[in-house]
């Protein structure tokens, strides 16, 4: 059940990102959405962890500033993936990161 919750709220964090950045669109409808969620749920289960430990003293050196510029292009990679999902450029998939991962963790924090 929980894991459902999570689901659900990953899939508001995107939609509501969507509404919020300009130059992020989803133009294939309601599965878009809900493949995206689940792609991302995936991305950031085995693939962000993976580089936040390989990009460890770049991140060190940069002030946390690498870790915002791998969110974006993980965000950019979802939008590779996903058919239906579309960024308009790097600024808007930067904001695009940090305003979902924003709206995740406070989502995920109320459920």
């Amino acid at each position: 059940m929980q894991t459902i919750l999570r689901y659900l709220g990953t899939v508001a964090a995107i939609l509501l990102t969507v509404y919020i950045v300009p130059g992020v669109a989803v133009t294939g409808g309601w599965l878009s959405v809900l493949l995206a969620a689940l792609v991302w749920s995936v991305i950031t289960l085995l693939i962000k962890p993976v580089l936040r430990i390989l990009t460890l003293p770049i991140t060190i050196l940069t002030f946390g500033i690498s870790a915002l510029i791998i969110n974006a292009l993980l965000f950019w990679l979802l939008a590779l993936v996903v058919p239906g999902f579309e960024i308009a450029g790097f600024w808007s998939a930067l904001l695009g990161a940090i305003v979902l991962s924003i709206l995740s963790w406070l989502i995920h924090i109320v459920l």
